[in-house]
């Protein structure tokens, strides 16, 4: 075995190999010496890189004249010796449809696979798009997305996303014209389904259905939405792909949204085990058969300095004769595409906890953005409401909010502090056109849960809302007599416990600090 302190300090390519002398690990180095080095310190490392690293029984070397050249030789050797340790490309998973199923009462869904019975739409390589397709479907045409017909309507017709089939709230007849509507707007007559809103608005507003016809402009506002978020920017006169990467600890996801004269044409996304450098193996690899575009920007560096970033550029230009620019955006539209490639590796990063409370709770979509409310109010003074955000099951600290309660003083009386939290909180969105989430919890029971209705039905909201009571740990949904119960130790419950917990603890030490600062008031004025 090659020691590695004999390795000279020059461009080039070095072959890990394993038991058998296969070459297990091909990489490159502007210094041979120093990067292998690295392997065999001490700092901490991705546990793939580990493996590798006790796997490694000998090296070996070949010394090129620039780190463009060691770029170009080492695309020669993967495709050559296939080593275990490189990253493989497999785009993981097919692209989906949009489904509404053959049934006497039919739903919407997505499907990875055309089946026999049903329409089908797509396939969609832009995942995203396909999401809020049937997320505005759901919400126009008022569809069904329960797996199986429930013996009581569902969450889903208490805040107006289902016109409720199960509880014969409309018939066969009606429900099918729905679905009529449904097939036509999928199909990608939007003008229609447009110009229906605005004349529903229209009479609503000139009857005095304020309600409705504010629940009909955000229709036709969510259509412009996905349609700028269709286009981005129509004017770009070159090309892009756009490349965010994300890790949970365990894998890497890799997001790659491809931006055609301005407009998002396609989209691939890979997952792998986690490993030193592996975006920047991803550009190496992906690009080796795939002619890049003019500009590849990405979420993140990965390139040590200038040096290293201009010769990937090279790299590129010797495989295919053009020029590359690699960039990572700060501002502006770029950095939104960034947002969105990020947006889309997050929700892929299989959180099946999620997809657990969606499906028992019948959510019209996955619930990525939680927010929690909860009040304190010990005693007559210092009343306080707190809201914790988690993102993908993760607290989002940056969301917190924190609310002194203004429309009274001197009593307690948490309906009403609920009811001003939750309208401050939504109306300010609104305000601010900002997304809204995707499931609300308030800490307490149904008179929590009626509060917060009734401050979302107040702005003209229809978001997804439960409450979680302390005491059995059980989930009231909104005009349900009886409320549901779940294991107590399962995944959804830890979770929807975990960010109970957190809005508590949250409000809990903004009470304490109003109620310090109180005291060091008084005392000042007593001194």
């Amino acid at each position: 075995m090659i020691d590695w302190r004999t390795l000279p300090q020059s461009p080039g390519v070095y072959l890990f190999k394993g038991t058998k002398g296969e070459v297990i690990y091909v990489g490159k180095a502007a210094r041979l010496r120093a990067r292998v080095a690295s392997y065999f310190q001490k700092s901490a490392k991705s546990p793939k890189t580990e493996v590798l690293v006790r796997s490694i029984q000998d090296i070996d070397f070949i010394v090129v004249g620039s780190e463009v050249e060691a770029l170009l030789l080492e695309n020669k050797l993967i495709k050559q010796y296939s080593p275990k340790y490189n990253i493989s490309l497999k785009d993981s998973k097919t692209y989906a449809y949009i489904c509404i199923t053959d049934e006497e009462f039919p739903r919407i869904l997505t499907v990875r696979k055309r089946g026999k019975k049903g329409t089908y739409f797509g396939p969609y390589t832009d995942g995203f798009a396909r999401v809020q397709l049937i997320a505005l479907a759901v919400r126009i045409f008022q569809l069904r997305v329960c797996k199986t017909m429930p013996k009581r309507a569902c969450l889903n017709y208490h805040i107006g996303l289902c016109s409720a089939p199960c509880i014969h709230n409309v018939s066969r007849e009606e429900y099918l014209r729905q679905v009529e509507g449904a097939v036509r707007f999928l199909k990608g007559d939007s003008g229609w389904v447009e110009e229906l809103l605005r004349k529903e608005m229209d009479a609503a507003a000139k009857s005095l259905q304020f309600e409705l016809a504010l629940e009909k402009r955000r229709q036709l506002e969510s259509l412009e939405v996905l349609r700028q978020r269709q286009s981005v920017d129509r004017y770009r006169e070159f090309d892009e792909d756009v490349i965010a990467f994300v890790e949970n600890g365990v894998k890497g996801y890799v997001e790659l949204l491809a931006v055609r004269k301005g407009v998002i044409s396609g989209k691939k996304q890979f997952t792998f085990e986690l490993q030193d450098d592996l975006l920047q193996s991803f550009i190496k690899t992906y690009y080796a058969d795939t002619v890049p575009p003019q500009e590849i920007l990405l979420s993140e560096a990965c390139w040590a300095d200038d040096a290293e970033k201009a010769s990937i550029e090279q790299y590129l230009e010797e495989l295919h004769g053009k020029n590359v620019r690699l960039g990572v955006p700060q501002r502006g539209d770029r950095l939104a595409l960034i947002a969105l490639a990020e947006k889309n590796a997050l929700a892929r990063s299989e959180n099946k906890v999620l997809e657990e409370i969606k499906e028992k709770l019948l959510l019209p979509g996955l619930p990525v953005v939680i927010e929690c409310f909860d009040m304190s109010n010990l005693g007559q003074e210092a009343l306080v409401g707190g809201m914790v955000q988690w993102v993908n099951g993760k607290p989002n600290k940056a969301g917190y909010r924190r609310f002194a309660i203004k429309s009274f003083s001197g009593k307690n009386d948490d309906f009403a502090s609920m009811r001003e939290v939750v309208f401050r909180r939504y109306r300010q969105l609104v305000r601010e056109k900002a997304d809204l989430p995707d499931l609300i919890i308030v800490d307490g029971g149904r008179g929590q849960l009626e509060s917060a209705l009734f401050s979302l039905k107040t702005l003209g909201l229809k978001i997804p809302v439960i409450a979680l009571a302390k005491e059995r740990e059980e989930i009231y949904l909104p005009h349900e007599r009886e409320p549901l119960r779940f294991n107590p130790q399962g995944e959804m419950m830890l979770l929807l416990r975990a960010i109970r917990d957190s809005v508590h603890r949250f409000v809990l030490s903004y009470n304490r600090k109003k109620r310090s600062m109180r005291v060091r008031d008084e005392m000042s004025q007593a001194s």
